[in-house]
């Protein structure tokens, strides 16, 4: 699996999913179960490669280092 989201991306998306995952905690509705959606960014974050990013080529990661021979 190629690396295609960047470091404060990833931090982003750890955040918002451990976020998600509180609801399904925190929040006393029927409607609860929709804060599982963050499991998506979470993992997607720890990761560190998003397979939507993956089928468009895109990439939030910094330019490859150029050899300096």
């Amino acid at each position: 699996m190629k690396i295609n989201v960047g470091g404060a991306e990833r931090f982003l998306r750890v955040l918002v999913g451990v976020v998600l995952l509180s609801a399904v905690v925190l929040w006393d509705n029927p409607f609860h179960f929709w804060g599982l959606i963050g499991i998506v960014p979470l993992l997607t974050g720890m990761m560190g490669s998003c397979p939507a990013y993956s089928i468009f080529g895109c990439s939030t990661c910094g330019a490859a280092p150029k050899d300096q021979h």
